[in-house]
């Protein structure tokens, strides 16, 4: 882990020092009739500013941040990244939050157990009636007006923070901007850089008319801010006062919380700390920011302030988008650092329970890892039915998998739980492919949940325990991903949750699966073509050459024909896809990689009383690829087969206390 941090950080110095080495070479054509109000006045030169001074490594460095929907938590990882590889103190993220980031970011948080890092939650919801009353034409919306409220929001307790916006990212230690507070005089409250674009001077368009700005006006993608002084002077009675006579002139703003803050301080300069411009670079279309890097050491934040992001215009924009990129790929598993020397407890995961003289210590361990997650990587839209017999189609894949996505599109058009098990550099590319999909960029009830990879062991259940819990409809279809549905299937299964009644009894309604072993084939639309197929053999019963006890009971025999559904016993070693109510048992995950992830549930389901009843005229078909490298490991190793069949024995005698119930099953 320290080998890679070290390579990283030699890696980003590089990006810096050529991104800072071409600025002396480069001819910027700054005329001396330019503004002298270009570079500001105060403070200093960034250049020439003082080292600023570390603080206590105990000290807590409070965060604040308004991250509201889908691409803003994707955004505050790559933030959060960049500044956990550089920090050295213990952290507190204040986050205010609608319903649906809250959910991700717990999750996320959670799963990602970082030392000495707290997380705080506050209802976005709460405070939407206090700034909703201001015409806002900023892409952020109402959350974009949030930062005004933080004295109200925040408890008494919390005396300073450091808020920031999801589109920065740090390239030093976050302790050196927050040493700044120190340096605030006895009325300074609001620590912040010049703006860097002459939106405030009015210069932008003819007829342009900016809010009230102190000469340039100062960007609130990052502030320091005193909270203790500002409620000396109420200011949020103050800022409420400057937006309602303000707003009668100028009708709405245009960037948000920052037109409000500026016009503020241009009444009330003593507030202002003004920060060096290497704090905050500003990427936008219009930005004037070579001037400041032009004349730094060293960059401190970047700051993607354009609703075109990594997309804008600049000239200098490859270097600062690799930066950003060298986070946005990292893998965060080689954050999760101790800080020694404080008295906090570790977050690390304990498996001390976990004798590592145990044959199958690995296994093991796999089974009883959390892993990273993000929920909902993608915008996720959900309309509910109104028959209540709605139904999620459940599966699991890793990247060499993700062409079968489109696929299963094509032939399921209702709701869709997906864990993909990817690195952060996959997930990115992942991203890329869904958004330039045609089939995939129209699709928003699909939710997409990344599982970041971790383990040697690919934790099948695991994965299969999260796009479950994570499903919105009562009904859920427990599939794998190299499966595709017959056509129609989605209405017909909605058809016989209604008409087997399984809201009120623990029902499992079998969908018969088959498999073709040819790449080409033509996809069967019917029953009757199923028939012919088998018959003709270019079908078989799923698994009929490797493994026929898996769907043996399903009995296929019988439903060639037969128009109704038909109850089925269970029989060791069965494991069909079923139909089951959301509230189904998880699945186990001391079942990793290849064998019996997906027979434990079913045994489970047997043990809990389920009835396996089998559809007519129902099925999938089973695509063939290339075996997985669990397989290949199963077959290979005699120790993983024997680990195989020990924790497949304590599970049964789990089941067996659990439920007093003694089944039968298949030796091997």
């Amino acid at each position: 882990m320290e080998k890679e941090l070290r390579l990283l950080r030699r890696q980003l110095s590089m990006t810096q020092n050529h991104l800072l080495a071409a600025m002396k070479t480069s001819l910027f054509p700054v005329s001396p009739t330019d503004s002298p109000q270009i570079l500001p006045e105060t403070p200093a030169p960034c250049s020439s500013q003082k080292t600023i001074g570390i603080i206590d490594k105990c000290e807590v460095i409070e965060v604040g941040i308004v991250c509201a929907g889908y691409n803003s938590t994707r955004s505050v990882v790559t933030l959060i990244k960049s500044i956990l590889f550089y920090r050295k103190n213990p952290l507190r993220f204040h986050f205010i939050v609608d319903e649906i980031s809250k959910k991700i970011l717990k999750t996320l948080f959670d799963t990602w157990k970082i030392p000495q890092l707290e997380i705080q939650f506050y209802p976005a919801e709460k405070i939407v009636t206090d700034v909703s009353w201001i015409n806002n034409k900023h892409y952020s919306g109402v959350y974009g007006l949030m930062k005004l409220c933080l004295t109200q929001v925040f408890p008494d307790t919390l005396k300073q923070v450091l808020v920031l916006d999801t589109d920065i990212t740090f390239a030093t230690d976050i302790a050196q901007l927050w040493s700044m507070l120190r340096r605030f005089k006895k009325r300074q409250a609001l620590g912040l850089v010049e703006n860097q674009s002459d939106w405030y001077l009015g210069k932008l368009w003819k007829k342009h008319k900016p809010w009230p700005a102190l000469g340039r006006g100062y960007n609130t993608g990052v502030i320091l801010m005193d909270l203790r002084k500002l409620r000396l002077i109420d200011w949020n009675g103050l800022w409420r006062s400057v937006a309602v006579k303000t707003l009668v002139t100028h009708y709405w703003t245009s960037l948000a919380d920052q037109d409000i803050f500026n016009t503020i301080i241009k009444e009330r300069p003593e507030l202002l700390y003004p920060m060096p411009c290497q704090w905050n670079v500003q990427l936008s279309d219009n930005t004037r920011s070579e001037l400041c890097y032009a004349e730094v050491v060293e960059l401190k934040i970047i700051h993607w302030n354009s609703p075109k992001k990594l997309k804008v215009k600049n000239k200098h924009v490859e270097f600062f988008r690799n930066l950003y990129l060298t986070f946005l790929e990292y893998d965060g598993n080689l954050l999760q650092r101790e800080l020694f020397g404080c008295n906090y407890s570790s977050t690390v995961q304990d498996v001390s329970g976990i004798s590592e003289d145990d044959l199958c210590y690995e296994f093991r361990r796999a089974g009883t890892t959390s892993l990273r997650t993000h929920l909902y990587f993608l915008e996720f839209e959900y309309q509910a039915s109104p028959d209540e017999c709605d139904i999620t189609l459940v599966a699991q894949l890793s990247m060499d998998r993700l062409q079968m996505v489109e696929m299963l599109c094509e032939y399921w058009d209702g709701p869709i739980s997906l864990s993909l098990y990817m690195s952060d550099a996959e997930a990115q590319q992942f991203l890329s492919y869904a958004q330039n999909s045609e089939v995939l960029k129209n699709r928003k009830n699909i939710g997409y949940h990344v599982v970041y990879k971790e383990e040697d062991f690919y934790p099948i259940n695991l994965l299969r325990n999260v796009a479950l819990e994570n499903v919105v409809t009562p009904y859920v279809f427990l599939s794998d991903i190299d499966f595709l549905p017959m056509s129609g299937l989605y209405s017909y299964l909605k058809k016989y949750i209604f008409i087997m009644n399984i809201k009120s009894s623990d029902k499992a309604l079998v969908v018969p699966a088959f498999e073709t072993q040819r790449y080409r084939t033509a996809f069967p639309q019917t029953k009757a073509d199923i028939l012919r197929m088998l018959d003709d053999g270019a079908l078989f019963s799923f698994r009929y050459h490797v493994w026929p006890k898996g769907h043996a009971a399903t009995n296929y025999a019988k439903w060639k024909g037969s128009t109704v559904p038909y109850k089925v016993s269970w029989e060791p070693d069965y494991e069909p896809y079923v139909v089951v109510r959301r509230d189904v048992p998880k699945y186990d995950t001391r079942f990793v990689g290849f064998g019996w992830n997906k027979v434990s549930h079913i045994m489970e389901l047997e043990a809990r009383g389920y009835t396996f009843i089998v559809l007519p005229n129902a099925f999938i078909i089973h695509m063939p690829h290339a075996p997985s490298f669990d397989i290949a490991k199963f077959r290979g190793s005699s120790q993983y087969r024997r680990c195989l069949k020990i924790l497949k024995n304590e599970f049964i005698e789990d089941l067996r206390i659990r439920y007093s119930k003694q089944l039968n099953h298949t030796e091997g």
